[in-house]
């Protein structure tokens, strides 16, 4: 239980629907164990009577008399049946608090989870698989709720009603009750016993459920891949093998309530038959009316479920309680990017990188090494250098994707670290070289980075970006759904679309990593021109594979192994003969070609 003590704070949230909750719970159970003793009575003035009627024999009082104890009866059958409607409708009542308030705290639980997903860094989402978030947000929620919900509803029913009844039960007959309830000490061993496994068989379960779950959406991810290698059989093949896992696994679950059922209805049989034996006796001693024993019989079957129930209630708390753990592990996650205000900074555009260094948290790679750079606001700088050289960093750091191991990025002079990194964000326009868009219409994934943008502004930027004449070429223009991650567009058309997102955000720096690679030549002229036009007092910064002629670059920079090898402008790299050089002789023979 100790990992379902966070879950405290949702009960004192909601503390007047678990109050009402159990009110109604015990009112409920009041009226029903009031019906056991209306039947015992009615059933006492059968016995009771019974002799007297058979006196009046060949008298006409007889038929009166019988009518007298008819009429008793249909008074007590009444009471029985009024007594029935007000237990249903406190069942009713506690339903409508106790559910509920699970369904409210589901659904707090899975904006706090959400929340703190998407405030953890990038070395999180490296180091986890989405298939495993998926898992904890859905099935480990719903399993928590089912303690949140029916397991609390069912316990609470469970005490208030054990309480009533067997002091009903003892108010009647001490020693009977002691017979009837002998058969207990033998259902805790075995809860305390079966719960144990549940624990351990549930943990297992979960794990593999997130693994499956991990499987299908990396497949469905990449279908393309999948499809192109021909890779479907040996896919299903895998895929089968892991629900088979997850079969087993379930079976001895099941396997195990199993069996725990039918102990539970045998103990409760045992107890039945105590009933009636020493209930007889005690009857032949005078102790106890027939009626009791009928009561008492009720009040057995009463207890059934409730008793049955014990196991079913311990299999879900032991599931949650798994479930929970699984949840508190993420939960527990520190976001290591965290904001120390709320300023609202206005940035300007001057960047600054001062003796920066960097190691990735998840895997220990050097990406950085001293870096020193200064821009002033406006300047257009060019990142070059080959794969894994570190130019993809630099833009990560600057928007705070991480901190700096080692070293400080400014902007206006102020440390990135000191500025609230939303504010830091929202004035960054940056395509990243992985191009995400949404499942949604082309105009939402425009307008993503300015939500109040108008639909002019939203074709504006698109005739920006050279994609404006494309979209209107589809079927529904800009009202085409893209399909996960943008499935139904090209690469080109992604990438401008990415570009006009950026764009419509009106930021004061620019990143583009490696965005423009899968254009056309005319429609990379149409791009940046209108960046040497319009982003004149934007500071930009290009990560490229290219030598980009068309835009006048402040400055220049060649990235090798994460240290600037080489630095300046286009026309004083070129005399270095260097690795620059070596590029746009390579890309002019190739143009020339």
């Amino acid at each position: 239980m100790k990992e379902l003590f966070v879950l405290n704070k949702y009960f004192f949230q909601y503390k007047w629907h678990l109050l009402l909750g159990i009110i109604f719970v015990s009112l409920s159970n009041y009226f029903r164990v009031l019906q056991p003793q209306m039947i015992r009575e009615a059933l006492d003035l059968v016995m009771e009577n019974i002799e007297l009627y058979q006196q009046f024999d060949g008298f006409e009082s007889q038929a009166e008399f019988y009518q007298i104890i008819g009429k008793t009866l249909l008074l007590f059958g009444v009471l029985v049946l009024v007594l029935a409607l007000i237990m249903g409708l406190f069942m009713f009542l506690m339903r409508q608090t106790l559910i509920v308030m699970s369904r409210l705290i589901e659904y707090d639980m899975r904006k706090e989870l959400f929340a703190h997903y998407e405030e953890l860094d990038l070395a999180f989402y490296k180091k986890n698989n989405t298939g495993d978030l998926m898992s904890r947000i859905t099935e480990d929620v719903s399993k928590v709720r089912m303690y949140l919900g029916p397991a609390l509803l069912y316990g609470i029913n469970l005490v208030s009603l054990f309480t009533m009844v067997i002091y009903a039960m003892f108010q009647v007959s001490v020693e009977l009750s002691l017979y009837v309830l002998l058969p207990l000490p033998i259902l805790s061993l075995s809860i305390y016993y079966v719960s144990s496994i549940i624990n351990k068989k549930s943990t297992v379960i979960q794990e593999q459920l997130a693994t499956l779950n991990s499987t299908s959406q990396e497949v469905y991810s990449g279908i393309r891949v999948v499809k192109t290698y021909v890779q479907e059989r040996p896919m299903l093949d895998f895929f089968s093998g892991q629900s088979e896992v997850y079969k087993h696994k379930s079976m001895d679950l099941v396997q195990v309530n199993a069996l725990f059922h039918p102990l539970m209805m045998l103990l409760i049989g045992v107890s039945t038959i105590l009933t009636v034996y020493v209930g007889g006796l005690q009857v032949v001693k005078g102790n106890i009316t027939p009626g009791n024993i009928a009561e008492f019989v009720i009040y057995v079957n009463m207890l059934t479920w409730p008793v049955t129930a014990i196991g079913w209630i311990a299999s879900i708390i032991q599931q949650a309680a798994a479930s929970q753990k699984r949840l508190n592990e993420f939960l527990k996650t520190p976001a290591s990017i965290q904001s120390t205000t709320t300023e609202n900074f206005p940035i300007k555009g001057a960047i600054d990188f001062e003796q920066v260094s960097f190691v990735y948290p998840d895997t220990g790679i050097k990406a950085l090494e001293n870096i020193n750079l200064h821009l002033k606001p406006g300047a257009k700088l060019a990142i070059v250098g080959k794969t894994g050289s570190g130019k993809t960093t630099m833009a990560d750091l600057l928007v705070r994707m991480y901190d700096v191991t080692d070293g400080t990025i400014s902007i206006d002079g102020k440390p990135i670290q000191d500025l609230d990194v939303h504010n830091l964000r929202k004035q960054i326009g940056y395509v990243t070289q992985d191009i995400f868009l949404f499942s949604d219409t082309i105009t939402n994934n425009i307008s993503f980075g300015a939500k109040d943008a108008s639909q002019e502004e939203v074709e504006q930027f698109a005739k920006y970006a050279a994609v404006h004449d494309d979209i209107k070429g589809l079927t529904y223009g800009f009202e085409t759904m893209v399909g996960e991650r943008g499935v139904t567009l090209s690469g080109g058309q992604k990438q401008r679309v990415s570009i006009a997102r950026a764009l419509i955000k009106k930021p004061n720096i620019i990143i583009l990593d490696d965005c423009l690679s899968a254009v056309d030549t005319n429609t990379e002229a149409q791009i940046l021109g209108y960046f040497n036009e319009s982003l004149q007092d934007k500071t930009t910064i290009i990560i490229t594979h290219r030598i980009y002629s068309r835009i006048q670059f402040d400055k220049i920079i060649v990235l090798e192994d994460g240290q600037i090898v080489e630095e300046g402008t286009h026309e004083e790299l070129l005399k270095n003969k260097g690795f620059y050089y070596d590029l746009y002789e390579k890309q002019r023979v190739e143009e020339n070609v």
